[in-house]
């Protein structure tokens, strides 16, 4: 990575238009999160996928979608639920094919349950993978084929060695790992997970994506960088080391002011 990394962002429809000269001045990565909604990508999302494609005129940035998760986990057991996921994931490559996105971030599957007893229990870490390769392997194999990399985001995970494990499994330049930083420190305050630089040194070059939020280690704040307790220089220190160039994805409740922890990071002479 180079020195200082440039910072992207993700944004809904209308962050996107408030932030579009700040995203093309330097064609910042680009995260679109509009249709994780079920609603959203359940409906015709085409003339809103239109919509977007028009503000992203000019734009020759890396494009990501933030792909569906709400109502399920991609490593389900019930045959019938599978099928919904593998669904919803088909329709979230479709947007990408749709925009021109070569990312689609999906939720992980680990729980703060599975941390504490998986391994307590003959086979079930096993059976995890396999239902999760149920769901996903066809999504895999059309990933392959678009250019598409899934990225597999922490969310409950406390041990980042699990995630890490999963991808792997796949095989797949097609799948990789991505950091969420305000859910690594949930996990550390409430789960007695490891600090965030942790999840960088352990997922190594396999780490193509991050999303950059901070919290105060009790709840999943999305505050900007500076408004929680993340130590963000250790981060940045490890992010330093990689060779896989991760997209750093501002990811906060505030679209419109996204800029703002973009200009704490700056200040403090992290990135650009």
């Amino acid at each position: 990575m180079p020195t200082k990394p440039i910072l992207g962002a993700a944004l809904m429809t209308d962050g996107l238009a408030a932030n579009r000269a700040w995203v093309l001045d330097k064609q910042r990565d680009l995260e679109i999160q509009d249709f994780y909604d079920v609603d959203v990508i359940a409906g015709d999302w085409r003339p809103l996928a239109d919509k977007i494609k028009a503000q992203l005129d000019g734009y020759t940035g890396r494009l990501g979608v933030h792909g569906p998760f709400y109502g399920f986990n991609i490593a389900t057991s019930d045959h019938d639920v599978r099928k919904v996921v593998q669904k919803r994931l088909q329709q979230g490559l479709d947007i990408c094919g749709v925009l021109g996105a070569t990312q689609l971030v999906v939720h992980s599957p680990f729980t703060t349950w599975n941390h504490y007893n998986l391994d307590g229990r003959p086979g079930a870490r096993e059976k995890l993978l396999e239902y999760t390769h149920l769901a996903m392997r066809e999504v895999v194999k059309r990933a392959e084929t678009m250019g598409v990399v899934i990225v597999i985001e922490n969310i409950e995970d406390n041990d980042a060695r699990s995630r890490v494990e999963l991808v792997r499994s796949f095989d797949s330049d097609a799948v990789r790992v991505s950091l969420d930083t305000g859910h690594a420190n949930y996990a550390r305050g409430v789960t007695n997970g490891p600090p965030v630089d942790h999840h960088v040194h352990v997922a190594g070059d396999l780490l193509h994506h991050v999303h950059l939020q901070d919290t105060d280690g009790y709840a999943d704040r999305h505050w900007h960088p500076g408004e929680g307790n993340i130590v963000w220089p250790f981060l940045f220190e490890a992010l330093a080391h990689l060779t896989s160039r991760p997209r750093l994805i501002l990811e906060v409740d505030d679209f419109m002011g996204v800029q703002n922890g973009w200009r704490h990071l700056a200040a403090l002479g992290l990135a650009e």
